[in-house]
């Protein structure tokens, strides 16, 4: 609300509105009127200034039409004098060029020639290195189907013994022919190990059980059995196992089938009065007697109490080269009475020796004392020999037969 006088207007009200419109269009014209006054002052001050620099303009206009006729001039007379230096420039340049033109034509002929023999040389050394590479690539070639052909045979084997590596396989997943294995593998250490005579295969016992090998030793131990035994199912059921329980299970298939080994050796090979206290089980993979060993020695502890002692290939040659040495220690002392009888043999041949070669040196020692007294003799007959052809003999005359002749004597032994 808005109090003028006694009248009250509000703002909504027309006449107010109309009112203030009006006010706002006189302000508005006033503040552009002033604007333009403004404006007017400034744009009279903007012409005297451009009036000044118009004239400053002119007066540089002229001195700059001044200065380009001197400029002109100036050009003319470096243009002359230009043209007249290009003359000779010109001049002294189709001289030169016609003197580097003549020495460019003779460098390049010389160019020329020169390129001419290395590119004969070079052609020929071309043709001598391809022949050589000809040479080489036929004898690398020559090489290369040797070494296919190598590879070829090798390949064959390759084949050839992947075959018989499914063979081994189908061989060991038998229990019959995994057996034979085997036997096959401990007969061929002992036979290496042992001599012929200290050894028998498939010996048969007083109960009828008949032993893989059958160890010849004396008493005691006495003879010991040696038995093969593969428990392969269980230890690769334990290879594959992945799961807890896998491997538990596989452990446990293990140990009952190894026990059932140690227990079966026990009683059918170790009999009292016949053979040794004790056995060899022969285990023919290293692998598996490595797994007992590392991971079930509970085993190894029952066939110890069972009496009965694991082996592998490895340790089962240790053991018999022991063996061996117990066998080679046995037979010494059985030969050791036959040895006495022979050195008492021996002393008595050597005894009648030394009295024989006492007797022959009694007897070249006479013999040498008797020839020493013949060389005496020899020599004393020799000299009385040579005084006796010194003498004269002369002819006796009549008067002188009964002289005395001296009588010839028998000379004494010296």
């Amino acid at each position: 609300m808005i109090q003028i006088g006694e009248q009250s207007y509000a703002w909504n009200d027309p006449v107010m509105l109309a009112a203030l419109a009006g006010i706002s269009v006189l302000l508005l014209f006033i503040v552009l009127l002033i604007l333009s006054v403004r404006r007017t002052g400034q744009s009279a001050r903007m012409a005297q200034g451009l009036a000044r620099q118009l004239d400053g303009l002119g007066q540089a206009v002229q001195v700059l039409g001044a200065g380009q006729d001197q400029l002109t001039g100036g050009l003319r007379s470096v243009s002359d004098a230009q043209a007249n230096a290009q003359t000779q420039t010109i001049q002294t340049m189709e001289a030169r060029l016609t003197a580097v033109q003549h020495q460019m034509n003779d460098r390049l002929h010389d160019n020329a020639m020169k390129s001419a023999r290395a590119l004969a040389e070079m052609q020929g050394r071309m043709t001598e290195t391809l022949q050589g590479s000809t040479v080489k690539t036929t004898q690398s070639l020559t090489q290369l189907q040797e070494r296919l052909a190598t590879i070829d045979k090798a390949q064959e084997n390759i084949t050839r013994l992947s075959g018989d590596v499914l063979s081994l396989q189908d061989i060991l997943s038998n229990k019959q022919t995994r057996g034979a294995f085997g036997e096959i593998q401990l007969n061929d250490i002992v036979t290496k190990a042992l001599p012929s005579d200290s050894y028998a295969f498939q010996h048969t016992l007083s109960n009828g059980k008949r032993a893989d090998c059958l160890i010849h030793l004396p008493n005691p131990p006495g003879p010991i059995v040696i038995d093969s035994k593969f428990p392969l199912e269980a230890y690769e059921m334990l290879r594959r196992a992945e799961t807890p329980a896998q491997v538990t299970e596989a452990a446990r298939a293990m140990r009952s089938s190894v026990k059932a080994h140690i227990k079966a050796i026990s009683e059918k090979y170790i009999l009292e009065g016949e053979t040794a206290d004790g056995a060899l089980m022969f285990l023919p993979s290293e692998a598996v007697y490595a797994e007992l060993h590392a991971n079930f020695p509970e085993l190894v502890r029952d066939g110890f109490e069972a009496r009965v002692w694991i082996v592998s290939p490895t340790t089962c040659m240790a053991t018999l080269n022991t063996m061996r040495a117990i066998l080679k220690d046995a037979r010494m002392r059985e030969q050791a009475g036959a040895i006495r009888k022979e050195l008492a043999l021996l002393y008595s041949d050597v005894d009648r020796l030394g009295t024989r070669v006492e007797n022959l040196d009694r007897h070249f020692h006479q013999a040498s004392k008797d020839i020493s007294e013949i060389k005496i003799s020899a020599e004393k007959a020799g000299r009385r020999a040579k005084r006796l052809d010194n003498f004269d003999f002369e002819e006796l005359a009549p008067d002188d037969v009964g002289a005395e002749v001296v009588p010839l004597t028998t000379p004494k032994s010296e």
